[in-house]
């Protein structure tokens, strides 16, 4: 089994995620964009040991802080696809861009691709290529929990950005209606941003991109 928690950071209240294995107390940190003392200190609450970092995609809210917490707990990242490559290197500009504080850019110890897995403690999660808001966006599934975290494709009542350098609002569409609502309807999901929704909430009443869309 697996258990989350959603740790609001950075000014954008952008949702990074504690996921764990409740039987080992394994834990990863999905998308640490800042607020790193924030994050810490959840886990220490939760009683969990974090084992890796999964990023979704490249943007500075969802992996600013990644390199920093990496290097502090010495442990690997993974993700995301390399298509987002031009973004992680340009983590210094995306700073100054933003209003953020200085923050490094960085190599993930594993690309990944779509159809891949990870792990954390005993359990796994399916890797799913869903570009459209970047191109090298991905987003995590746990079968077995019905729940998938997606940064920011899709969000409740809404839609990631594709004003972003290589993005693409078609891409963007295909990725939510072929990737991720064939998942199921009573998955439930977690966005980059905003509360917690279901696939078939979404596909009833997201004026972007349900069934009357």
């Amino acid at each position: 089994m697996i258990d989350l928690r959603i740790v609001p950071v950075t000014p954008f209240e952008q949702n990074c995620s504690i996921i764990w294995c409740t039987r080992t107390h394994k834990a990863a940190v999905v998308d640490p964009g800042g607020n790193l003392e924030r994050i810490r200190a959840k886990a220490e609450e939760l009683g969990v040991t974090i084992e890796k970092i999964l990023i979704t995609h490249g943007h500075i809210d969802h992996a600013g802080a990644t390199a920093k917490l990496a290097r502090e707990l010495g442990v690997p990242v993974e993700g995301p696809q390399e298509e987002d490559r031009f973004w992680i290197e340009g983590m210094p500009q995306q700073s100054k861009m933003f209003g953020f504080p200085d923050v490094e850019s960085f190599e993930p110890d594993r690309w990944l691709h779509d159809g891949d897995t990870v792990t954390i403690g005993d359990e796994t999660l399916k890797v799913i290529h869903v570009p459209g808001h970047t191109p090298g966006h991905v987003a995590f599934f746990h079968a077995d929990g019905r729940v998938a975290i997606v940064g920011d494709v899709l969000f409740a009542g809404s839609i990631g950005r594709t004003d972003f350098p290589k993005g693409d609002h078609a891409t963007l569409l295909r990725s939510i209606r072929q990737k991720l609502f064939p998942l199921g309807d009573d998955v439930t999901f977690v966005p980059g941003h905003g509360p917690t929704s279901t696939f078939a909430e979404e596909r009833r009443s997201n004026p972007y991109v349900g069934d009357h869309a």
